[in-house]
């Protein structure tokens, strides 16, 4: 799982990267919202940690442009700020929870613990589908009746994206932002052709497509 780290309190910082590391997640850590912001155009993401007061852009402003640009990656705000003011700030800017410090570090645990069970982020294994189809996110292979199917790097990342949010309706301009930089980027054609691809191995109705919406993952 990778997580973006925005905290511009330097030892806070260097706390919770030591903390995540040792629960095996990836972490890039940031300390200004520009800086964050070019990194999550850059990279994907799995989480953002946000502190809210840093230096250039906050973290408020940061995920409002993420979502005007619809690049939905889950989100929890590291703050001072206790308003419940702040707090209705906080979600009505998209966030999935919010932590007021100080706090412990087994409390941000418990709470990128439930991130991952409401958004379906899996940090490495099998994820089970139905009876007869499992993903196995290591070695990027679908398993369908005992069969093995090895898929793209690109496919996988199209799948496990839309597996993240299976509960919602994807469109080919958020599999694009929210998982290549730009020059990165496959054209709507090839990622068309990449669902196709799935669909073959997955069988036809796996994968929902809305028409003029985008694809879902029954």
């Amino acid at each position: 799982m990778k997580i973006l780290l925005l905290e511009d309190d330097t030892l806070l910082n260097e706390i919770i990267e030591e903390f995540l590391q040792e629960l095996n997640y990836e972490v890039t850590i940031t300390f200004d919202g520009q800086e964050a912001l070019e990194a999550i155009y850059d990279n994907t993401f799995d989480l953002l940690l946000l502190d809210v007061n840093v230096p250039n852009i906050n973290g408020f402003e940061i995920l409002k442009e993420l979502k005007q640009n619809s690049i939905n990656i889950p989100c929890i705000y590291i703050t001072s700020l206790h308003t419940s003011k702040d707090l209705e700030a906080g979600f009505k800017a998209g966030a999935d929870d919010y932590i007021k410090k100080p706090f412990h570090l087994s409390e941000l645990k418990l709470r990128i613990e439930n991130i991952k069970r409401l958004r379906n982020i899996e940090s490495n294994g099998v994820i089970k589908l139905n009876e007869d189809i499992s993903y196995d996110y290591d070695t990027k292979t679908i398993s369908v009746s005992q069969k093995q199917h090895q898929i793209s790097k690109k496919e996988a990342t199209i799948f496990e994206y839309l597996l993240k949010n299976r509960n919602k309706t994807i469109s080919i301009e958020e599999l694009t932002l929210s998982n290549w930089a730009y020059d990165e980027a496959p054209t709507a054609t090839t990622i068309r052709t990449y669902i196709k691809n799935l669909r073959k191995i997955l069988g036809k109705d796996m994968i929902d497509t809305l028409k003029g919406i985008g694809y879902k993952i029954k």
